[in-house]
Order: structure tokens, then sequence, then C-alpha cells
């Protein structure tokens, strides 16, 4: 007689002692993925591939994700603003700005396409959005690091402070 569990992996199509619970996960980008995936954004830009206005919004958005990349670890892994930061680099950057380079200059900057906005109003949009986004995670991770430094004076000042009996070195005293 089958067990339930032999029953269960030949509808599944897997042995029964197969490790293989599921669709195998993505892997999470690495710091250099990210960097890779910024440098590549901003190939996009060069040599003015786009208006003024876009290329500085980018390059604001691109400088964030770079003082970010390394403290995406004070964010804490797995953390929304950690995650907000890689698919920045990774696929919102260069999916707004790929939909903006298909279209031919003179239509995208010209013809209104959605509430009166042409494309690159939209896009100039979207960056401003970007950005603000970034700054405020940017806001998150340096909070943090002040946190730290303020916990820290505060454990000094109850360790080594006057009130806790050390800090005062009386050197004119004799035993």
């Amino acid at each position: 007689m089958a067990s339930l569990g032999d029953v269960w992996a030949r509808l599944t199509g897997r042995s029964r002692g197969s490790q293989n619970s599921g669709p195998a996960l993505p892997r999470v980008p690495t710091s250099q993925d990210i960097l890779d995936a910024v440098a590549e954004v901003e190939a996009l830009v060069a040599g003015g591939k786009v208006p003024g206005p876009v290329a500085f919004r980018v390059a604001r958005v691109i400088k964030v994700v770079r003082d970010t990349i390394p403290r995406l670890d004070t964010l804490g892994a797995g953390s929304e603003q950690a995650h907000v930061v890689i698919s920045t680099a990774t696929s919102y950057l260069p999916e707004a700005l790929g939909g903006y380079l298909r279209l031919p200059r003179e239509w995208a900057d010209r013809r209104p396409i959605e509430g009166g906005k042409t494309a690159l109003m939209l896009l100039i949009d979207q960056l401003d959005l970007l950005a603000a986004t970034m700054d405020d995670i940017s806001d998150a991770v340096y909070r943090a690091d002040a946190a730290a430094l303020i916990a820290h004076g505060a454990f000094l000042q109850e360790k080594f402070g006057a009130g806790a009996g050390g800090g005062a070195l009386d050197l004119g005293a004799t035993s």
C-alpha cells in the first residue's frame, strides 16, 4: 500500500525524498550587482541621450543609491527600505529610462500622452519621486547611525562621567 507521501510525490512529479519544495528563488543581488546596474543606467544617459533635467535627476538618484549600498546592512536584511534601494537600482530607474528612451525624442518631449503631460514630464515626475524616496531612506540610515552615536555617548557618560565615580582623578591626594 502506498503512503500518502508516495501518492503526493507521484502527483507533483517529485521523488519522495526530493528536497525541492518549490520553485527556485532568485538570488539576492550583491553590492557589486547593484553597482553594475547603476553603471548600466549611467550608460543609458551618457552622451546627451537625455535632456539635462533628466540627466541631473538620474545622477541625484544614483548618488544616493551609491552612498546607501555600503550601509544596506544598517537597514536590516530583507527590510522594505533595503528592497527599495535594490529595486531602484536594478528595476525602477532602468525601466523608467528605458520606457522614455524607446520613444522618438521629439514625440516624447512634445506630445502630451497623459493628463496633458509629455513622456518627458512624466519621466521627470517619476525621477523626482524616486529621488525623494531615496532621500528618505538615506535619512533613515543616517538617523540610525546618529542614534548609535548618541547611545554610545550616553554609555560613556554613564561609565566615565562624574556621576559614575570615574572621570575625576585627584592627583594631589596622598595615601
